[in-house]
């Protein structure tokens, strides 16, 4: 695979773990909306399966592909791949924390 494939690739990984991200920051911004404000016997659960949930989705936009690279015997197309998604998502982390020290 080719620089500009793993780039773009990296950047669709990273922008679906924005939009994921966002969605869970929707979802949790409105809970009390949804659920009430008292906590239940359940709230831990919901919490910790949405952590699992979220851990899981995450991990595999963000190191999925770079594995399945590496088993293919990739390694370098690999290792390039991982890196490039960390970039990608350290970019839009600093964009969020420009956005969010623009709308302050």
């Amino acid at each position: 695979m080719e620089n500009k494939k793993l780039i773009s690739w990296s950047i669709v990984h990273s922008l679906g773990v924005l939009i994921y991200v966002s969605l869970v920051a929707l979802f949790m911004n409105n809970a009390e909306k949804l659920f009430g404000k008292e906590d239940g016997p359940m709230t831990g659960v919901v919490a910790l399966l949405l952590l699992v949930l979220s851990a899981t989705i995450t991990g595999s936009l963000v190191i999925g592909k770079p594995i399945l690279l590496y088993l293919d015997g990739k390694k370098s197309e690999a290792i390039k791949m991982f890196f490039y998604t960390i970039a990608s998502l350290f970019i839009l982390l600093l964009l969020a924390i420009g956005g969010f020290l623009l709308l302050k």
